[in-house]
């Protein structure tokens, strides 16, 4: 990709702006705006019994309480894994022997950068959870099956947590 004229537009807390001119084959030359993030991971939690423990917590940018997987974002140098092990232990108070990857996401590539790691975490201990101070997290453990009928019929609405449960039924025998 060919690109000139780039600038950083905002420097934010969780985001930055950047833009660019991008060469387009013949079609020339066009201004582009990326939001730049460190990227993130989610974590599916499946207990022995088929059950999932998902989160309920309220985000602000689209002004509802949204029921999703563990998740959060990349410390920088930190490895998925590292990453996901911590936010489900935070989250949700759980502890994953096995966590085993489910690829990534690209959450939004026309505008945003972001590439989120997904995870099935097995093998799960119970401890205590330790949110940000910033959060109120409810947690919700409930059958995969319901979880599934949930992100089929819009209850729940997060990408991130609809595509991880499709694949981890996917990845069911």
């Amino acid at each position: 990709m060919e690109t000139k004229d780039r600038q950083m537009l905002f420097e934010g807390l969780v985001v930055d702006i950047e833009q660019m001119d991008v060469r387009i084959g013949h079609k020339g030359w066009h201004t582009f705006q990326v939001v730049r993030h460190p990227g993130g991971v989610g974590v599916v939690p499946l207990h022995d019994d088929g059950t999932v423990t998902l989160i309920r917590q309220l985000r602000p940018s689209v002004d509802a309480t949204l029921l999703e997987i563990p998740a959060g974002r990349l410390d920088p140098g930190e490895e998925p894994a590292s990453c996901g092990l911590r936010e489900l232990v935070e989250e949700t108070g759980l502890s994953a022997d096995s966590l085993e990857s489910m690829g990534a996401i690209l959450t939004s590539p026309g505008v945003f950068d972001e590439v989120i790691h997904l995870f099935l975490g097995t093998d799960l201990r119970q401890g205590e959870a330790d949110p940000e101070h910033y959060e109120d997290i409810e947690t919700v453990r409930l059958p995969l099956e319901e979880a599934l009928r949930m992100a089929a019929d819009g209850r729940i609405r997060d990408a991130k947590t609809i595509i991880a449960l499709f694949r981890v039924n996917a990845m069911r025998p």
